[in-house]
């Protein structure tokens, strides 16, 4: 089979990990969490003790940085150096890091060449904010997967509970706005719909139904008979 590159971008809270884990799953292929890659220099720059807002300050990180993908058992998993680090860019303090420093060009331009050199080596499904626009352009399939900011934060706040956070829904949900304004108005790749994207909006959907919705677009593409 020729490589096939499924684009899924979308806000934060959309559901994209779990919904393109699952869709890669369904058709035997990787999937790439681009937004963990972002998570992952957010969170090396706090552990410096350093400010993700501070661009000077955040591409100083990078001259040191050692950041990778590996794929164990079919599963993604991110290192810093050799830490582990895939459990802590989960938490809360590090989805606002991440929007911060992916308005840095340099840290676009750093990942940039991961991210394309793993889509030209292997079939996946890869998701993130720019991923049909700029990343991935040229992607036979691409899907702009939305909801609500309500939903979404919900959602996310059910995540972040059953983890033991002690973020409040009203937290969650003002974080989940400014994290949509800063990502659809950073001046570079901000968060758009490509103009052949499939919109599927979850909002009244369930995971189930996002799920299937997903699998439906790609597999009325017939690149996987």
């Amino acid at each position: 089979m020729n490589v096939i590159n499924i684009a899924i971008d979308g806000p934060s809270g959309a559901g994209k990990s779990t919904i393109a884990k699952r869709a890669a799953s369904r058709f035997g292929i990787i999937y790439v969490d681009t937004g963990a890659l972002y998570r992952a220099i957010g969170v090396n720059v706090l552990r410096q003790g350093l400010d993700t807002a501070d661009p000077a300050q955040v591409e100083e990180t990078l001259k040191t940085v050692e950041i990778s993908l590996r794929f164990i058992g079919g599963e993604q998993r991110v290192f810093l150096r050799d830490e582990d680090v895939s459990e802590a860019i989960r938490r809360h303090e590090a989805s606002m890091a991440a929007s911060n420093v992916s308005a840095v060009p340099a840290v676009r331009e750093f990942l940039f060449g991961l991210q394309k050199d793993i889509a030209r080596k292997n079939s996946c499904v890869m998701d993130g904010r720019d991923i049909g626009t700029v990343v991935l352009p040229d992607a036979q399939i691409k899907i702009f997967l939305t909801a609500s900011a309500e939903v979404r934060a919900k959602r996310r706040f059910d995540e972040l509970r059953a983890k033991g956070s002690s973020e409040t829904y009203g937290e969650v949900l003002e974080d989940m706005i400014k994290r949509d304004y800063n990502d659809s108005n950073r001046a570079v790749a901000p968060l758009r719909q490509a103009d052949d994207a499939v919109l599927i909006d979850t909002t009244g959907l369930t995971l189930e139904q996002s799920v299937q919705a997903v699998i439906d677009v790609i597999e009325g593409r017939k690149y996987f008979l």
